[in-house]
């Protein structure tokens, strides 16, 4: 399975002035496998050490922080000298110790020429919470779920994603796009948990990819009732199990009262946080005017949450597979909040940006705006080829962006009129935007 933070790790192996790595991630998005194919291509030697799976390993840290001396010991309980320059020393599920994110430092200014690479499943809330991180002194990248142009290649469709990357918005053949069409349902279906997406592909077993999203769902219980502080437990629980039907309303604003009944920002924003810092969900903010930048004109108090990984909303909502191809209106509003979900993690897939949205009174709302370089760039998501966007129309005549997107199943094409230029980008296409961009 091929993962695109890959080329970074290579570039980071590379680079003289590399720090230690910290890799960051949800849990089941495949961190310690990459990390493992990444050290067998390109390393002589690994070092793999687990701090959740081998609590022993925490006291290594506890006389001192000298790195040389913490190698020496690693050494000894592989049995097995660790040589910088030919060694990758992997430190996972590191926020199980504290003293060892602290140690990054060290590693940092006194042992510059080991590869050491960290990986965690909870690292954002450990990081929050750490009183000595390492700032300035480690290097971070985020692996999410599968993208859509990962599910291709793992699909065995290579070929077609290497030529779709080199190809105009307007460029791209018609005849491939039922094939592209029908990928990104199944897409829809799974989600991009790699253990998700592999059984589908090699079983085609709609009762097997339930059976698994199933287990990740329940693992992610289990990591709540773990590392959540006992007070905010229940209400992490009840925020998680409440996202579904948020957004499945016509008005997907996160309202704190719909969690429970009575309850107020101030009750629950810590245990929100939680789920915010673990990576599990996004907190989308409203801005009312699209200005540089966006986080100055940002509404903290009015904001939608969406998951990490659309194959887990539609689990976690109970929204049937079958419905995907549906027709039927009443099936309207969860297609649409999966459709807002796939849009969101595939921008930020590709743009590495944080998304607003756009409202205006209860006149127009606008349902990602971002910022790139200096443009400002609207995008409406439709889950059908209906494209009578009426709210970016409003937006487009008062803000007139060089570039507004339409992202629905509509077939791909530029529009341009005195607002600007329209682009009706599919939504299988929507990784590709920075080439569609450059007109």
């Amino acid at each position: 399975m091929q993962r695109l933070l890959y080329t970074d790790l290579v570039k980071w192996k590379d680079d003289p002035d590399r720090k230690p790595l910290i890799v960051k991630g949800v849990r089941q998005c495949g961190k310690t496998w990459l990390l493992n194919t990444f050290s067998q291509d390109c390393f002589e030697d690994a070092a793999y050490f687990n701090f959740e799976k081998s609590a022993d390993l925490c006291t290594i840290f506890e006389k001192d922080l000298e790195p040389q001396r913490i190698i020496e010991e690693l050494g000894f309980q592989r049995g097995k000298k660790i040589e910088p320059g030919v060694t990758l020393l992997i430190f996972d599920e590191i926020q199980a110790c504290p003293n060892a994110i602290t140690s990054l430092k060290y590693f940092c200014e006194d042992l510059k020429t080991l590869h050491l690479v960290c990986a965690g499943s909870l690292l954002g809330t450990a990081l929050a919470a750490c009183k000595s991180f390492p700032v300035g002194k480690v290097d971070i990248l985020t692996l999410r779920p599968l993208s859509f142009p990962e599910f291709l290649l793992a699909s065995e469709n290579s070929y077609l994603y290497e030529e779709l990357k080199k190809k105009q918005i307007e460029d791209i053949p018609k005849s491939i796009l039922p094939k592209l069409e029908s990928l990104y349902r199944e897409y829809l279906m799974t989600g991009g948990m790699p253990e998700v997406v592999n059984t589908w592909l090699t079983t085609r077993d709609i009762s097997e990819v339930e059976r698994i999203l199933d287990a990740v769902l329940e693992m992610y219980q289990k990591d709540f009732a773990r590392h959540v502080p006992k007070s905010d437990y229940p209400k992490v629980t009840l925020i998680w199990d409440s996202i579904p039907g948020q957004l499945a309303k016509d008005n997907k604003k996160f309202i704190f009262s719909h969690v429970k009944t009575g309850a107020k920002s101030r009750d629950l924003e810590d245990a929100l946080q939680w789920l915010a810092d673990a990576g599990l969900v996004y907190k989308v903010l409203k801005v009312d005017v699209p200005d540089y930048p966006l986080s100055k004109f940002a509404d903290t108090t009015y904001f939608k949450l969406y998951f990490c990984d659309a194959g887990l909303l539609r689990r976690l909502s109970n929204f049937p597979a079958v419905a995907l191809m549906s027709p039927d209106p009443q099936f309207a509003f969860m297609r649409g909040a999966l459709t807002e979900n796939f849009v969101l993690t595939e921008l930020i897939a590709a743009k590495s940006v944080t998304p607003y949205f756009w409202k205006s009174g209860n006149k127009a709302e606008v349902d990602f705006v971002f910022q790139d370089d200096m443009l400002m760039i609207p995008i409406e998501a439709k889950a059908s080829r209906n494209t009578q966007a009426k709210s970016l129309k409003e937006y487009r005549r008062r803000y007139k962006p060089k570039y507004a997107l339409r992202a629905s199943l509509e077939l791909p094409g530029i529009h341009t009129d005195a607002c600007g230029v329209v682009l009706d980008v599919p939504l299988y296409l929507l990784w590709n935007i920075d080439a569609y961009l450059v007109q």
